[in-house]
């Protein structure tokens, strides 16, 4: 049966892209704020609460994998990843908003365990809706430019979320303590979201196929088996160190802000901040997006991760209380321009990591393969969540406190600077180590069309070569592993 033609345009990359808006916005509101409603409006101690978001990740450990294995065996007329988008959609909208129900107990436990509840469910409802579309762009697109393309909106659409909601709720958040300004914020955007996850489920395509024949508990060893890819593990290293090093930026916004720096509600410093990061990452995105065609997936990580290196470094000479917020805001911009360049490769890659693990197996699974991706995503904003939590108990923060300790001020700047030059150093390095660019990508597509028998060409030593330094495995153990 031939495949129904789709237009690759403009149209259909927004349309795509839009689904993104909920994953860029919703972590921007949960690293900005979940752990201030905690400790500020809620009353619980940083350290505690900083282990809510990280407990809800060893709940992804099992949900992401069964999730990944569900969404590679289902049938659906609307095409199995869509079918669980729209399902997700309104199941991730409405745990939500179920994470900021203001809870009246002055009973520490009790509050952190409903509060540890309502995080697990949201992150259930988040898992079904976006193990399925990051799993969708390969069986919508086979080529490795139009991908780019399509990955590139995606990202404009995920830095749209993020000014979204990096802006507008700290102009509904006035007062820290009080947790119904949280909730209110939180039902306008889980609407939001909602709405935008539908338009992608209505305005994309899947490609019908096969759908692999394993037990559901099979799962967690499926998903184990993504790891066999080098290029997989070096991208899940790019993957958590790119996203933590953000994760601490937007996470740590306003303890630096409101203690370092000594913006408040009235002068407006916290959303000048966001506003500058993520504006200069929307055009970094329109900057990079040209860039990474042109070049590979992998050069614009070599050139974006240096960028926010040394704007992070720079702002140490002006994080203290009375300076002009200008240089901070300028630098800022920097680093906003240069999380672009990381961002816009690190889903450009993910969509070729479904095809390197079908060079492995045999098998397209791109659910699987998106499923342990999203783990990881939900697992970098857990543990950064985890080590704010932690790393702002060991400066001596107390949220009840209206002016913080000398030290802990100092404290509070050294895990604002440090911490994501550390990760961003890290993704350098990982960024370096990986193996595929276009060529790559081509020779990869090249013997899996051969293996199938859909091309007759020769598969010379060279591309054999290409084949095991992309997957580090003997080229002759090459779709030999693939499962019955």
């Amino acid at each position: 049966m031939t495949e129904k033609k789709h237009n690759l345009g403009l149209g259909s990359q927004m349309t795509y892209g839009m689904g993104e808006f909920f994953n860029g916005g919703a972590f921007v509101i949960i690293n900005t704020f979940f752990t201030v409603f905690m400790t500020d409006a809620i009353g619980m101690p940083a350290a505690l609460a900083g282990t809510i978001p990280l407990v809800g990740k060893i709940w992804d450990a099992i949900t992401d994998p069964i999730m990944g294995n569900i969404t590679d065996r289902t049938v659906s007329k609307f095409g199995a990843k869509r079918f669980y988008i729209l399902i997700g959609a309104f199941a991730s909208a409405v745990t939500f908003i179920m994470m900021w129900l203001p809870l009246h107990s002055e009973n520490t436990m009790t509050l952190y365990f409903f509060y540890l509840l309502m995080y697990c469910l949201f992150s259930t409802g988040f898992t079904i809706l976006m193990v399925p579309y990051n799993g969708l762009l390969p069986d919508m697109v086979d080529d490795y430019t139009v991908r780019s393309r399509f990955s590139n909106v995606r990202m404009i659409w995920s830095t749209l979320g993020s000014m979204v909601c990096g802006l507008f709720p700290t102009m509904m958040i006035k007062n820290q303590s009080d947790p119904t300004q949280y909730i209110r914020c939180c039902v306008i955007f889980g609407i939001i979201f909602l709405i935008t996850s539908l338009v992608t489920f209505f305005g994309t395509w899947e490609k019908q196929k096969e759908p692999i024949k394993s037990d559901p508990l099979d799962s967690f060893r499926q998903a184990v088996s993504v790891y066999r890819s080098k290029a997989f593990r070096i991208f899940i290293g790019i993957y958590l160190t790119g996203q933590c090093g953000m994760d601490f930026v937007s996470g740590m916004a306003v303890y630096y802000v409101t203690n370092v720096v000594g913006g408040n509600s009235e002068n407006h410093y916290l959303t000048f901040l966001m506003g500058a990061l993520i504006i200069s990452q929307l055009i970094g995105m329109l900057i990079w997006g040209p860039v990474m065609a042109r070049t590979s997936k992998r050069t614009t990580i070599l050139i974006g991760a240096p960028i926010r290196i040394v704007s992070t470094l720079l702002l140490f000479p002006f994080s203290h209380a009375g300076g002009s917020i200008v240089p901070i805001l300028i630098l800022a911009m920097g680093i906003g321009i240069g999380n672009a360049a990381t961002l816009t490769s690190i889903f450009a890659i993910l969509a070729d990591m479904a095809d390197v693990d079908e060079l492995i197996t045999g098998i397209s699974r791109p659910g699987t393969v998106s499923g342990m991706a999203t783990f990881a995503r939900k697992v970098s904003a857990g543990i950064s969540a985890w080590l704010i939590g932690v790393l702002l108990a060991a400066a001596g923060y107390q949220g009840k406190l209206e002016v913080q300790s000398a030290s802990t001020i100092e404290g509070i700047k050294l895990i604002f600077i440090l911490m994501p030059v550390i990760l961003v150093a890290l993704l350098f390095v990982f960024g370096y180590m990986f193996p595929m660019k276009h060529h790559e990508f081509d020779v990869v597509k090249k013997v899996i069309s051969v293996k199938k028998g859909e091309s007759q060409e020769i598969v010379t030593d060279e591309d054999k070569k290409i084949c095991e330094k992309v997957t580090g495995l003997p080229y002759d153990k090459l779709w030999e592993c693939k499962e019955k």
